[in-house]
């Protein structure tokens, strides 16, 4: 009964392909058939680029779009839904839906749809799918907004977006970074606290339709989408309608990308794994690289462990890994009275900074961390050391360490991967003298190497695990004396100094913003659990 059902779609599909032309036109003849409405416009031929659309004297209009094929630069959904089966979901269910490309293209428009949103949300939590489209998804939607479009979408005052996409989907996004005012999408059903994967009694949302019911006999003014039926049905309800073309939807197209400077809200934080937009094919290359990801990642914590800084470096190099080190450590000979270690104070990218600045420099540090995995003390090849959070006996420990040699810390107190620095504790600034600014700075092109929300322990795994990571080391040199806290500056000062010296290096911007604004918008808490979970 399948296979017949397969070949009719099939069949289908290579009919529709060779008569597409001559069936879009006779649909549009029978529906324009008898009077039309005066607000109707020409057929998709006719209208304008998104380009042509006036933007001045348009607070008093209504836009209303999709963000998929209208706002973003691609109509392709997989991605998305990709993001949502890997990042709230598990890798099994991510390789499900890699494998629903299969069969997916012989389905109708609906039942594409219906197979994706089952796959992808059947027995999910609700939890974790605002957590994704909280603090995965927001990144990936901005870095494929497009320009023109979302100029247009931001000279209006009234914007509603319908898509055939969940709500819960894009939401989230939509009113928090682009202020839209309603957001129209399928619906789905949920059971307790999960999805079940199925729709509610509305159905798939049809643009068209939702469109009419929500405005009923008023007129949106702006209409943006693409050269489609299903866009065309959609945007000839409005008094003026723009396309989208495929030129301007390519995602290498850089006169539709929306340079950061430009984000209508700071992308400063984001979590999840995956550092790739998951396509099919890069989905397919992920799932074919994982296997071999973890005997590298393996391999290069094993180097780096057992053997000799020089040598572990040079087998890390053959395998892609990328080091990069800039500047000369001048504190190799101590000049400092008291005989106390040197303080590198760096940025903080991944868990791995202090190791990497140790091998950069071919001896050892001691790191402070505020909490750290089992497994990350374990396969750390220098002396580590957790603080209690505690400012008078953390500086005790750290005055402690820094009598018996040299310390690394980072006084972010967490991990940022945008190009931001988090404000710096001022506590080191009190403890030492002699202090060496490092920028450390990290780029990766699979997976990222830190999360809020997901488990600590894997962090250096997931980053070793990336065919070519890069890891770039500024040593800035040591701060003169009258700079620091024996030349009479406070140690807020200091901090400061520190934070801006390096955003420089880095071309980073500087913030105010703490490890407790990070956790509070990327997992919901403020980023302190019992120490029996060890996971922030």
């Amino acid at each position: 009964m399948v296979l017949p059902m397969v070949l009719l779609k099939l069949t289908d599909w290579v009919w529709y392909q060779l008569l597409a032309n001559s069936c879009q036109r006779a649909a549009r003849k029978v529906r324009n058939y008898g009077s039309p409405k005066p607000h109707q416009l020409p057929q998709p031929p006719s209208f304008p680029n998104i380009t042509k659309c006036e933007l001045n004297g348009r607070k008093s209009h209504t836009l209303v779009c999709d963000i998929f094929g209208g706002l973003l630069r691609s109509n392709s959904v997989f991605p998305y839904f990709m993001l949502v089966a890997f990042e709230g979901g598990s890798i099994i269910r991510a390789f499900l839906l890699l494998l629903s490309c299969s069969f997916l293209w012989v389905l109708d428009y609906e039942l594409q749809f219906r197979v994706m949103i089952f796959i992808t949300f059947c027995g999910l939590k609700i939890k974790h799918m605002e957590s994704v489209g909280r603090a995965v998804l927001p990144k990936f939607y901005l870095e494929n907004l497009n320009l023109h479009a979302y100029e247009a979408l931001a000279s209006t005052g009234s914007k509603v977006v319908f898509t055939s996409v969940p709500r819960v989907m894009v939401e989230g996004f939509l009113q928090e970074y682009l202020d839209v005012d309603d957001v129209k999408g399928t619906e789905l059903l949920t059971s307790g606290h999960y999805f079940t994967g199925l729709l509610s009694k509305s159905g798939l949302l049809m643009k068209h339709r939702a469109l009419k019911e929500y405005f009923g006999d008023r007129i949106p003014d702006i209409g943006l989408g693409t050269s489609s039926l299903h866009d065309d049905l959609f945007i000839s309800l409005c008094k003026e309608a723009y396309v989208v073309n495929k030129e301007d939807s390519k995602s290498n197209s850089s006169t539709s990308v929306l340079p950061r400077h430009r984000y209508p809200k700071p992308l400063i934080f984001h979590d999840g794994r995956l550092a790739f937009l998951p396509t099919p094919l890069a989905t397919l290359s992920m799932f074919l690289w994982i296997p071999i990801g973890i005997v590298i990642a393996i391999f290069r914590i094993s180097v780096g462990i057992f053997l000799p800084f020089k040598i572990a470096i040079f087998l890390a190099t053959c395998t892609g890994l990328n080091l990069s080190v800039k500047g000369l450590d001048s504190t190799s000979t101590k000049s400092n009275h008291e005989n106390r270690g040197v303080l590198y104070v760096c940025t903080h990218r991944t868990l791995l900074d202090p190791v990497i600045l140790s091998t950069a420099l071919a001896k050892p540090l001691t790191a402070v961390t505020y909490s750290l995995s089992k497994m990350s003390e374990v396969i750390a090849p220098i002396r580590t050391v957790r603080l209690t959070r505690d400012r008078k006996k953390d500086g005790k420990t750290m005055n402690k360490l820094l009598s018996e040699g040299d310390l690394v810390v980072c006084p972010e107190g967490t991990t940022c991967r945008e190009p931001y620095l988090l404000r710096f504790s001022s506590l080191f600034a009190e403890l030492a003298d002699e202090i060496v600014p490092v920028a450390v700075n990290t780029k990766v092109s699979m997976f990222y190497g830190t999360t809020a929300s997901g488990l600590k322990c894997l962090d250096p795994i997931f980053f070793l695990m990336n065919p070519r990571p890069v890891y770039y080391v500024e040593i800035l040199g040591k701060l003169p004396k009258e700079l620091t806290c024996a030349g009479g500056k406070s140690s807020c000062e200091v901090a400061n100094y520190i934070q801006r010296k390096l955003g420089d290096a880095l071309g980073f911007e500087c913030t105010t913003l703490t490890r407790k604004d990070k956790y509070l918008m990327l997992a919901g808490n403020e980023g302190i659990v019992s120490d029996n979970k060890r996971k922030n």
